[in-house]
């Protein structure tokens, strides 16, 4: 995806925001992504160097994608910099990287792992962003358990100030999801679920669905789009399914409109993190989250947030039960998103980018060299 992201995108949101943060404080920071219509090829924002190359579109096809990611990455290996540090999340660019001229090789995993991380056993850090994943990489990888580090997303845009508590009521009966229309983050599993609770007599409420679903942003391509059309069928006057909304001001109205945030992910093998929950949780909407564990480092049931099970044998009947019990109090509702907020402010850019900092440190150290300059 381009940076900024203007297409989105949960690692470039990330990443843009952490580049701002570093050069904030004085370091040297270029930061290398795709050529986008919009952008120039080289362009300064806000004390960072962007540097953009030619990419390609994402495909649901993992060999056409890993190609694709070799051509990207050895397109992006002619503009690196000499860098003390060389951040990368591109699975194929540290295997290409056998040398320090670049800096430190330092791998950053948004994603479950898929048995790559045997290849990066040269690379100076492993860096993941929830304990889940670092146990993963650790079981795959047994032998580069020493260089693995959690350090959690940071929230790519600033926290909501308004009291929670005092404008609740004026959110709306809403329901709302942000994220890839894609089957592995279970918006199928939501509308079904939605529909058990009009069925059951709980009337008001609205769900809207907001993300991409073409194949080539990341989406379910237009089948399952298909598909979601035809499921809310009994329900459609109440389900809105409004596509990619990529401008975050706009996407905060979402956020701040809503009473409660569903993410019912079942990426078992694909989720690390989940930046979209806290992105709500900063807005002040509460999130129900599905029991994958990358949650469950800033989301505790019942008290910053709320669990159902994904994992039983009629999993939209689990979510339809976990919705009506969560929805039939609105005060419990209310001090659930007070405390979801609260815990997200240890999420801040700038704590996050100080925790980076600190480990660039320790690594600049362990190869005597400053370590004032940042590659990403």
């Amino acid at each position: 995806m381009p940076i900024p992201p203007v297409r989105g995108g949960a690692v470039e949101k990330v990443w843009f925001s952490l580049g701002r943060e570093f050069a904030k404080r004085g370091h040297e920071v270029t930061h290398i992504s795709r050529t986008f219509s919009e952008l120039p090829s080289e362009q300064w924002l806000e004390g960072v160097h962007h540097v953009r190359v030619k990419g390609f579109e994402l495909s649901s096809k993992r060999y056409i994608a890993l190609w694709r990611d070799l051509g990207y990455a050895a397109r992006v290996l002619h503009v690196l910099p000499r860098a003390d540090i060389l951040v990368t999340n591109n699975p194929v660019l540290p295997l290409l990287i056998r040398t320090s001229q670049f800096g430190a090789l330092y791998v950053h995993v948004a994603r479950y792992p898929k048995r790559q991380m045997r290849f990066y056993g040269h690379a100076s850090r492993i860096q993941t962003v929830s304990q889940a994943a670092a146990e993963a990489i650790i079981s795959q990888a047994p032998k580069i358990g020493g260089k693995v580090r959690v350090i959690p997303n940071p929230l790519p845009s600033a926290i909501c100030t308004l009291d929670v508590a005092a404008s609740w009521q004026e959110r709306n009966k809403q329901i709302l999801y942000v994220g890839r229309v894609h089957p592995e983050k279970g918006v199928h599993l939501l509308i079904d679920a939605f529909k058990l609770l009009v069925q059951s007599g709980v009337h008001g409420w609205r769900l809207i669905v907001v993300g991409p679903w073409a194949a080539a942003q990341g989406g379910g391509g237009e089948g399952y789009y298909q598909s979601l059309r035809a499921r809310r069928a009994p329900v459609v006057d109440m389900v809105n399914l409004l596509g990619p909304i990529f401008d975050p001001d706009v996407l905060a109205i979402h956020y701040r409109h809503a009473k409660l945030f569903v993410y019912p992910s079942l990426a078992e093998y694909g989720e690390a993190f989940g930046l979209a929950p806290l992105e709500a949780m900063a807005q002040g909407c509460p999130p129900l989250v599905s029991t994958l564990a990358c949650f469950q480092d800033f989301i505790e049931n019942g008290r910053s947030g709320f669990i159902f099970n994904h994992r039983a044998d009629r999993p939209e009947e689990e979510l339809y039960r976990t919705l009506k019990t969560i929805l039939s109090s609105d005060q419990e509702l209310m001090s659930v998103a007070v405390r979801s907020h609260e815990v997200s402010r240890v999420y801040q850019s700038a704590n996050v980018a100080e925790m980076y900092l600190k480990d660039f440190a320790v690594i600049g150290a362990a190869r005597r060299v400053p370590h004032n300059r940042v590659a990403q």
